[in-house]
Formats: structure tokens, C-alpha cells, sequence
């Protein structure tokens, strides 16, 4: 999902918009908030810690230590501990946490050379670690309890980042994520069986000053494996199904448009009745399309505005075949997306 050219394109540009300006604060950060790296978080933890407390360190790669005999492998370590096939490592990492919101203050100003900064990563990274245990346990117990805790550590990850950045309150964020998480979930079939997402989390804590805004397309092509572990390609992407929100906003125009829905006027019956909405991620199947990629919404109460455009094009991984340097699950296990 990352690792692709137009992001690369992107982290570019930022790069040279960030060194052009002076004033350090108007400088744009881009950050992580997905729940996954549940490793790489807790060398991230155990780094810092070498830096400011010897001992701190040795401490927390005790605690982490649980992990050990199961390699890199975080999808058995969930299915061990579901099946009581081990002990899970869940107090260590509760424990591990709060020492270091307990001792923010100390380990903050231990070595005046370090960043601040580096001390709040810390913290966000053993809070993944906390999270991350918690949701591979969960994959094993059910769909949607797993995808919930997802979306929550996506939206805690975020108020933390607004409470870091500070600016009194005035720091603007953009989440660019899938539909799927950002369009609130009570306005979808998702809410209907029980599940919650990043956009209804930020609606419900933010209020007007949160602007939900979607992106549809109608055909083309995408990137995407057709089962977990497979190659992914750029596979032609089915035209809209008949009677979708696909299939109504390409017949109302084929150039790229905007709509919004905020304090303006829906336009017309065929947008605010419930209709199909697709949703594609890593896993794409043409063949069972309805089933695997469609879902019931209300798109002008998901979404404060949708960009359509009715074709698009793949985008570009960096390398054909998954980074093998991990044996964590795909990101979107199970969800797709």
C-alpha cells in the first residue's frame, strides 16, 4: 500500500515543500497509524531506551522477550495464545507501556541530545506493541472484533498526534486511508453488523471541524493479489455493478467532478437511497465480485464529500513480489483492506 510510486513521488514533493519553509512549525510531518510492525515497533522501543537508560532497556528486552520463540511470525503468536497453545505476552507489554508514561519526565530530559520527539515515538510504538498483541490474539476469535481494534488504535494514534503537535489546538491532519475506514461505518452495512471505523470515531470527537471526504472510481485497473500469499499484478478492474453509487456517478458525467454533501443539496433521489459501494484492497476477485467487494451504504451521510473519477489507473509497486524481510500477516489480514 506504501511502497508504491506515487507515494514515493509524494514523500519527494513534501520534501522539498518542508525545505523551502523557514518557520520549522509550518513544516508537514507524515506519519503512520496503522496497526501492524508489531517487530520492528519493539526494537523501536528497546532503541530508545539504549539511548537514555541502559537498564530501562534490559527491562523492557526482558518483558518483550515472550515474543522470542516465535520469531517473526506475529500471526503464530496469535493463533498459539487464541489456543492456548502458549501463554500470551499481554501483561508485559501493558507493563512496559506504562513505565514509560510513568516516567515521561525522566526519560524525557535524560540525554539533552535527543529530539523530544523521539520520547513520543517511543511512546506510540510500545502502545502499537500493547495493541498490535492484542489484535493478533483477536484475529483468531472474529472478524469484526479485530477490525475494531484496528480502527480504534488508528483513531487514538491520531488524537495523540494532534495532542503532540500542539499549535494550540490549531494542527491540521489529513488521514489518507481506504474508504472503507475513513467513511463513517453507522452509514454502511459494516455498522448494521457491529463494526466501527476511523471516520466515525473522528466524527464523534470532532465534530464539524472533521470533514469526511471519499474517492469513487468506475473502472480501470488495480493492484491487488487474488489470495493471501499470492503475486500481486495490475489486474482490469470490473466496470461498476448496474445500480451501484459506481454505476450512477459514471452515467452523470466521465470527466473527474466533486460532490459535496455538507450543508448542500443531495443531488437527487438516486444518492440518497441506501445503494451498492465497492470497496477493493490487497485481494481482488473479479469472480465472485458482488460477494467479496460490495456493501450497502448511504454515501452523502458517509461522507462529507466524494471525488469521482470514473477511470483510474493501477498503482506502481516499488518491487513485484511482498518485502520478505517479516513473517507478520499481510496489513489488512483479514479484512482485505
Amino acid at each position: 500500500m506504501w511502497r508504491n510510486a506515487d507515494v514515493l513521488d509524494f514523500v519527494g514533493w513534501l520534501r522539498s515543500f518542508n525545505d523551502a519553509l523557514r518557520d520549522t512549525r509550518q513544516k508537514v510531518g507524515f506519519y503512520g497509524v496503522d496497526l501492524y510492525s508489531l517487530f520492528s515497533s519493539i526494537e523501536a522501543v528497546i532503541g530508545y531506551l539504549e539511548t537514555v537508560d541502559a537498564d530501562a532497556a534490559k527491562q523492557a528486552r526482558a518483558r518483550y522477550s515472550c515474543f522470542d520463540h516465535f520469531g517473526d511470525e506475529a500471526q503464530a503468536y496469535g493463533y498459539a495464545t487464541a489456543f492456548r497453545i502458549a501463554q500470551s505476552c499481554q501483561d508485559e507489554v501493558v507493563k512496559q507501556l506504562t513505565d514509560l508514561r510513568r516516567r515521561a519526565a525522566d526519560l524525557a530530559n535524560r540525554n539533552g541530545r535527543i529530539p523530544p520527539d523521539e520520547y513520543f515515538y517511543a511512546v506510540q510504538n510500545a502502545r502499537l506493541v500493547r495493541n498490535a498483541e492484542e489484535y493478533y490474539r483477536s484475529m483468531f476469535g472474529g472478524r469484526f472484533s479485530s477490525w475494531n481494534l484496528r480502527d480504534r488504535h488508528m483513531a487514538e494514534t491520531i488524537d495523540a498526534l494532534i495532542t503532540h503537535l500542539g499549535q494550540g489546538g490549531r494542527a491540521k491532519v489529513v488521514v489518507w486511508a481506504h474508504n472503507s475506514h475513513l467513511g463513517d461505518a453507522r452509514f454502511t452495512e459494516m455498522g448494521d453488523r457491529g463494526e466501527l471505523n476511523v471516520g466515525q470515531l473522528v466524527r464523534e470527537r470532532y465534530g464539524d471541524d472533521s470533514v469526511l471526504i471519499g474517492f469513487s472510481t468506475y473502472t480501470g485497473t488495480v493492484t491487488a493479489a487474488d489470495d493471501w500469499g499470492r503475486t500481486r499484478d495490475a489486474q482490469r478492474r470490473a466496470a461498476g455493478l448496474r445500480g451501484s453509487y459506481e454505476d450512477v456517478l459514471h452515467n452523470v458525467s466521465t470527466a473527474p467532478y466533486s460532490l459535496l454533501f455538507r450543508g448542500g443539496a443531495i443531488a437527487g433521489d438516486e444518492l440518497a437511497e441506501p445503494r451498492l459501494q465497492r470497496a477493493i484492497g490487497v485481494i481482488y476477485r473479479p469472480e465472485t465480485e458482488r460477494q467479496s467487494h460490495y456493501f450497502h451504504a448511504r454515501l452523502p451521510q458517509q461522507f462529507d464529500a466524494m471525488i469521482h473519477f470514473d477511470e483510474t489507473r493501477a498503482v506502481e509497486p516499488l518491487e513485484r513480489m511482498p518485502a520478505s524481510h517479516t513473517g507478520d500477516l499481510a496489513e489488512t489480514y483479514p479484512s482485505g483492506v
